[in-house]
């Protein structure tokens, strides 16, 4: 972004990062006027998040089928 604002095209910065215009505008939009730091900060918490959704998915998998094996025991 930073090279955008230095006056580069977002097709040519498109094209070097092999993105769509489409992608360099909608990160422009999320992240405009971030710091490093937060951009940073932002890609660890959404991993923690990512992490922590497969956690859940494979905690109610487990729950699920533990009630299934209690439900045939009866």
């Amino acid at each position: 972004m930073k090279e955008f604002d230095q006056g580069k095209s977002a097709q040519e910065l498109s094209r070097e990062h092999g993105i769509s215009t489409a992608t360099f505008y909608k990160w422009c939009e999320r992240y405009a006027g971030m710091s490093g730091k937060e951009l940073k900060r932002i890609k660890e918490l959404e991993e923690e998040n990512r992490k922590l959704k497969q956690m859940y998915a494979g905690l109610a998998l487990d729950h699920q089928l533990a009630k299934e094996i209690i439900e045939k025991k009866h």
